[in-house]
């Protein structure tokens, strides 16, 4: 890892302490996907702490997961295993720890291996929902099927399908993510991730009215999603390159 992404990674450590909920939410995604250790430590913080949104808490196992931080593993049971915790950190943290066991099983260690030596695997795997081409006849089908998981009892399961459908900006998911997003009962984790989906759907008709109306939510988390997601919307409608420019004054000082 180089010392510059050490350093964006100990800035990025620095701000899980916001008292925000959105910003160390996405923070620890974030630093779940860097691959880099020194994130490890202030992701075991982060989930330690019971005062912190359990939204924080259950990105933060996730990333640890992510990682491949085995030393995690003791903790993880911990809090998968804790009287009270909430449904969707223990569902996190037994994901978590499924993962890091089987990344550290013989199995899958040989399963590198053969990769490693074959020449026709020079292509890293993307996940499964990124080949939904919307072209494909069989998209709207597959759509309205993953819809359905809405309706699954698992709060952490209902995320996740928000999640997939922001990855996959097709146009018949904005019914299902409407009614996830308008559904005030529904957990603020998965209303939050409906909010961000459309905001990747935002040059679609109605999508930036129907996001427009939850800028005064009663969710501060709700709240701040939507203004990301229409900012999304309106980069979706620029047709610009690059989602967010720095400064050459911030590069300059950088």
């Amino acid at each position: 890892m180089s010392p510059s992404a050490d350093v964006t990674v100990a800035n990025l450590r620095e701000s899980l302490c916001s008292e925000d909920t959105h910003l160390p939410h996405e923070l620890a995604y974030c630093l779940g996907q860097t691959g880099n250790l020194a994130a490890a430590k202030s992701l075991r913080e982060t989930l330690e702490n019971l005062e912190e949104d359990p939204m924080v808490r259950h990105e933060a196992a996730e990333a640890l997961g992510a990682l491949g931080d085995v030393d995690s593993l003791e903790l993880l049971r911990r809090y998968r295993d804790r009287e009270g915790e909430s449904v969707a950190v223990k569902e996190t943290c037994e994901i978590a720890i499924d993962r890091l066991e089987w990344e550290s099983s013989e199995q899958r260690k040989a399963e590198k291996l053969k990769q490693s030596l074959s020449s026709s695997d020079t292509v890293p795997c993307l996940p499964s929902a990124t080949w939904l081409h919307p072209d494909l006849p069989t998209a709207e089908p597959a759509v309205l099927a993953l819809a359905e998981g809405f309706k699954d009892t698992s709060e952490l399961f209902r995320h996740e399908v928000a999640f997939v459908f922001g990855q996959l900006s097709h146009p018949a998911s904005i019914p299902a993510l409407t009614a996830a997003l308008s559904d005030t009962n529904e957990a603020s984790m998965v209303r939050h991730e409906a909010a961000e989906a459309l905001g990747s759907l935002g040059d679609e008709e109605g999508v930036e009215d129907t996001l427009r109306k939850f800028l005064d939510d009663a969710e501060k988390v709700v709240r701040e999603s939507v203004i990301v997601a229409l900012d999304m919307a309106e980069y979706e409608r620029s047709n610009t390159v690059e989602y967010a420019l720095i400064p050459e004054s911030a590069q300059a000082s950088a």
